[in-house]
């Protein structure tokens, strides 16, 4: 990278909170209306970049999200249809990254791992069959842990970057036909992912772009199979020299073919989903005395123009540490 730009250390940094943003998705259109995706969080800082420094990193990180679905509306979820959905959920996520040691020009590759534990409240107006009762559930409990096998990035040049993922989901969580609240969805997901990073201003400021596509695995418990769901997030960041960093982060989720699950969802006519959202994004980089690095970002987003998914906001904390 010219002078201007990141350094090695702490692009790997940049990378490793990267990876822990693409960690942060929930437990609840397809089946409970949520999937894997929330609007605006999958995208990253240096989406498309992975530096040449190998090793490891580790990191945290925190998504919170509120939402709702207006009681006009009936949602498949835990096998049942139910009304009037509101749902709050916070999600806790540890990652280890390795970035392997290679001398292949131009490319450089990583593989990543997250444990992850979810905390989640829903309330019901109404559950099929239950008559107009209001019913509420919770849970706390690990949630499915999520991996990439491996990481591509290409630098086109030092300021023009494209990296190539799969991200796997795998049903490691406990699930309960009936429950309103579940840690986990119960079905493998795969999502292959392309991202892309173009810096100006001598590096100092920052667009990022990544689209992906979720395959999931028919749900077995309930017999609900999820459809296709295309994701784009867009990412701007300006960094300033005193450390600190201002920018916008935008996401657009849309399903692209209906889900199956017999009867229910042909009265839902496919129940296929779609939302956009936008919201403000601010960073904060430091180097201490000890040499350790320091990376934390912060970004919310609210979510409008949604069909079949909640309609809410999503608060997205990481913090990441190299010693």
């Amino acid at each position: 990278m010219q002078k201007e730009a990141m350094t090695g250390r702490a692009l790997q940094l940049l990378l490793s909170i990267s990876l822990l943003m693409l960690a942060s998705s929930p437990a609840v259109a397809v089946e409970g209306a949520i999937g894997r995706p929330v609007t605006g969080m999958q995208i990253t800082p240096y989406a498309g970049v992975i530096p040449p420094d190998p090793g490891f990193s580790w990191q945290l990180g925190y998504l919170y999200y509120g939402g709702s679905i207006d009681a006009s509306r009936d949602v498949p979820i835990g096998g049942e249809l139910a009304a009037g959905l509101d749902v709050d959920f916070s999600l806790f996520l540890a990652t280890g990254i390795y970035i392997w040691d290679t001398a292949v020009p131009r490319w450089n590759f990583a593989s990543m791992f997250t444990l992850p534990y979810l905390a989640v409240d829903v309330d019901a107006e109404a559950v099929l069959g239950g008559g107009s009762r209001r019913t509420s559930d919770s849970t706390s409990n690990l949630y499915d842990i999520y991996f990439a096998p491996i990481i591509a990035s290409y630098h086109v040049s030092e300021l023009e970057h494209w990296s190539f993922a799969l991200y796997i989901y795998a049903p490691t969580a406990d699930y309960e036909v009936g429950s309103l609240a579940n840690p986990g969805l119960n079905n493998w997901t795969f999502t292959p992912s392309i991202g892309y990073t173009k810096l100006f201003s001598g590096g100092t400021l920052e667009f990022s772009a990544l689209a992906g596509l979720q395959f999931y695995t028919e749900n077995k418990a309930t017999n609900y199979q999820n459809g296709e769901v295309f994701t784009l997030d867009l990412h701007l960041m300006k960094r300033f020299s005193n450390h600190w960093g201002i920018g916008l982060v935008g996401g657009w989720i849309e399903q692209l073919s209906d889900d199956e699950a017999g009867p229910i969802v042909e009265a839902l006519d496919g129940f296929k989903g779609r939302s956009l959202g936008l919201g403000p994004a601010i960073s904060y980089s430091h180097k201490t005395a000890s040499g350790s690095q320091l990376d934390f970002n912060l970004r919310w987003v609210n979510e409008f123009e949604t069909k079949n998914r909640f309609d809410g906001n999503a608060v997205q904390a990481t913090l990441s540490m190299n010693f």
